[in-house]
């Protein structure tokens, strides 16, 4: 990410620290943009009279904000980059710089994969009107590892318009070009947790609907669309605004990814003994949700100990004498780590599949923050 193609709104930000009078500000970024952390720290120190102190702790989302322990230090504000902002309050004064990209890839490599995509919803929405038949245990099981055609009936096969945060300002404009080439077109408006129409997050996908009947999205990267594909089961076109290649967020992958869910449910179906992973962060906290798998343990005459960690690594967990883990943390952290740990990750409702509280043949789904 180069300081000449994003913006940054750095005026915007040295406006409100001249105005507040902030003399000291933390400088919170992704991972991604570290390696210019410094060079922005220089921009901001240049044009207000503010000590500015970068936080080197991992910073993956809006989600994982600056909270008590930079306060301890005196900081006034903090300058949030490249996240929009939440339904949650950190405690300290912040500002949400979005970061925005000047790319504006061309749409033709990716028309290939959205008619072929088109078609299979297509195809789908035909299937949704007929009559169900009652499935056996390993038909059921079948469909729960099926990535695509495995949730609940479409009403139409809309193509839902979609993007990381940093090109969400394409959206108007690819919608028009994605109309004017033939698709109905939908932006998708997700719930609190979503600032923008279009806008996904590692998790939260709440703008699907059964009108959608599969995805393009606007973005680099895999991380935003195997969430998607996971928690919709529909087929996902990806551009990337800073290379203009389109690709296809393949079966293959997804695939993969289920059969090593299915593989860890299976593993902990004899488990006594579960600690449950509670996160420290602000809009990771999900202590109810916590508390309700430890009772639903105890109904299945199994154990759960409640572990409540800010970072969640397997040097931090994997002495724990328990057969498994629940994670009620980020997301994220079971299905793209779950390799990491020498014992079963897995999520709430992988939990309740295992337990029997919920049935193969209703698909996966996608643990998500609300």
């Amino acid at each position: 990410m180069d300081l000449e193609r994003h913006d940054f709104q750095l005026d915007e930000l040295a406006e409100r620290i001249a105005k507040g009078d902030h003399r000291l500000v933390a400088l919170q970024v992704p991972e991604g943009l570290k390696i210019q952390a410094l060079e922005i720290i220089d921009e901001i120190e240049s044009r207000t009279d503010a000590n500015v102190i970068l936080s080197g702790d991992p910073c993956y989302g809006a989600c994982d904000l600056v909270h008590n322990k930079m306060g301890s230090m005196g900081i006034d504000l903090v300058a949030h980059m490249g996240h929009s902002q939440m339904n949650i309050d950190s405690g300290i004064e912040t500002q949400f710089i979005e970061v925005t990209y000047d790319g504006d890839p061309e749409l033709s490599p990716a028309l290939p994969f959205l008619h072929q995509h088109r078609e299979m919803a297509r195809a789908r929405l035909k299937e949704s009107g007929e009559e169900q038949t009652a499935e056996s245990e390993e038909e059921a099981q079948e469909k729960f590892l099926d990535s695509v055609g495995r949730v609940a009936p479409l009403s139409d096969a809309k193509l839902g318009l979609v993007g990381a945060i940093q090109h969400l300002h394409l959206l108007p404009e690819f919608k028009q070009r994605l109309e004017d080439a033939g698709f109905d077109v939908t932006i998708p408006v997700g719930g609190a947790r979503l600032s923008f129409p279009g806008q996904v997050l590692g998790c939260n996908y709440s703008g699907d609907d059964p009108s959608i009947g599969h995805y393009f999205f606007l973005g680099s990267g895999d991380f935003h669309p195997i969430g998607l594909v996971l928690h919709t089961g529909k087929p996902l076109t990806m551009l990337d605004p800073y290379t203009g290649d389109a690709r296809e967020m393949g079966r293959k992958q997804i695939d993969r990814i289920l059969r090593q869910r299915f593989g860890l449910i299976m593993q902990v179906d004899g488990a006594k003994v579960f600690g449950i992973l509670i996160g420290e962060k602000p809009g990771q906290m999900r202590r109810n949700l916590a508390m309700r798998m430890k009772r639903m343990l105890e109904r299945h005459d199994r154990k759960g100990y409640l572990i409540a960690l800010e970072y969640i690594g397997p040097e931090l967990i994997d002495f724990y004498p328990v057969d498994a883990f629940v994670n009620t943390a980020c997301p994220r952290i079971a299905i793209d780590d779950s390799t990491r740990y020498s014992k079963p990750l897995i999520t709430p409702f992988e939990l309740e599949v295992a337990l029997g509280e919920k049935k193969w043949e209703e698909g996966y789904r996608f643990d998500e923050i609300p």
